[in-house]
Order: structure tokens, then C-alpha cells, then sequence
């Protein structure tokens, strides 16, 4: 702890100095620190030779955001590119590539900002709500460099009107086919 914080609380100042260093950091293995909290067991601390900070071991907790491969994610489209669209998931964003938006052929119309697809005649715009799954993470080591794949190619992906649509045509093939 540097010395400016002599006489300060030193439950607020340990609070101040860990959320400054670990809060919106990347940790490969549990994904972005979003807050710490419930800092504790602040030891009496130590100091080392030709060194002006004191030194505390200290227990905290901290509320990270994790995605898996294959995880089911729902999020916001937040931007369209000509080779796919970035999709808003909580701290981080990930691609869609215009070959994962959907199993139709689709084209992206920059004038009118949506991608729509050749047959079904699907949209999608900024600010669409849509499922997808991971299927790659590449964590490097800062929020910026991390890099997310989606897809939303399968079945039971994309805006939730698409999966309402499929359901729909799947019990009207299920009826033709009783009859």
C-alpha cells in the first residue's frame, strides 16, 4: 500500500487499490473480473527494505463473466459489418461471420443497415435480440484482444420470431404427416 494511504481507512483504501487493478481485467481462467467485493482479512502487513509501500495479504471476492464453447447465449446485436455482425454479451461482444448468420444465403444492404437472407427473407438489424452458440474463445490477455466466434446456423438459433417460425412450420409438417 503506498504511503499516501497512512492513516486512511485501510479497508477503503485496500477496496480503492484492488478494484483499480483487477476490475475490467481479462483472467484466462476465470474469464472478466466485472466487480470486487467483499474485501476482508486484511493482515497487520509488512514492510520490505528500500521499499515505501506496506504489504497486505487480504482475502476478497470478486463477480466475474465466463463463457464456454457451446454455451447458449442470448444478446444484443450491436454492430454490422459486411462479413457479420457483433453481438453484445455482457462485458465482451462476439462475431457472428456472415456464413454462421444463418443456413440461407444472405446478403448485407449497408444503405437500410440489415442483412437479409435470400429465400426466407430473414432480417437482422442493430439492436435485434438473438441467440447464438460459442464456438470459439480465443482469451488473450487484455477485454480488447479477446476474441468470440457465434454461430446461429442450427436450428433454435437467431432472433427468437425465427424460432417461433420453425416450430411453427415443424407442427404443420407433424400434422401433414398424421394425415
Amino acid at each position: 500500500m503506498p504511503p499516501r494511504y497512512i492513516g486512511e481507512d485501510i479497508e477503503k483504501a485496500t477496496t480503492e487499490m484492488l478494484r483499480t487493478k483487477y476490475e475490467r481485467t481479462l483472467d484466462k481462467d476465470m474469464g472478466v473480473v466485472l466487480v470486487v467485493y467483499n474485501v476482508r482479512d486484511i493482515s497487520d502487513g509488512y514492510i520490505l527494505p528500500a521499499d515505501p509501500n506496506t504489504h497486505h495479504d487480504v482475502t476478497f471476492d470478486v463477480l466475474t463473466f465466463r463463457l464456454e464453447v457451446d454455451e447458449v447465449v442470448l444478446g444484443e446485436v450491436s454492430e454490422l459489418a459486411d462479413f457479420g455482425l457483433f453481438v453484445r454479451l455482457g462485458p465482451l461482444d462476439g462475431l457472428v461471420h456472415l456464413s454462421q448468420i444463418t443456413s440461407d444465403f444472405i446478403t448485407f444492404d449497408r444503405k437500410a443497415g440489415v442483412f437479409v437472407s435470400k429465400n426466407t427473407k430473414r432480417t437482422v438489424r442493430k439492436g435485434d435480440m438473438v441467440y447464438a452458440k460459442v464456438s470459439t474463445i480465443s482469451i488473450r490477455n487484455t477485454i480488447q484482444d479477446a476474441k468470440i466466434a457465434l454461430t446461429m446456423r442450427p436450428d433454435g438459433f437467431g432472433k427468437p420470431e425465427w424460432i417461433k417460425e420453425q416450430k411453427i412450420r415443424e407442427i404443420r409438417e407433424k400434422r401433414k404427416k398424421s394425415r
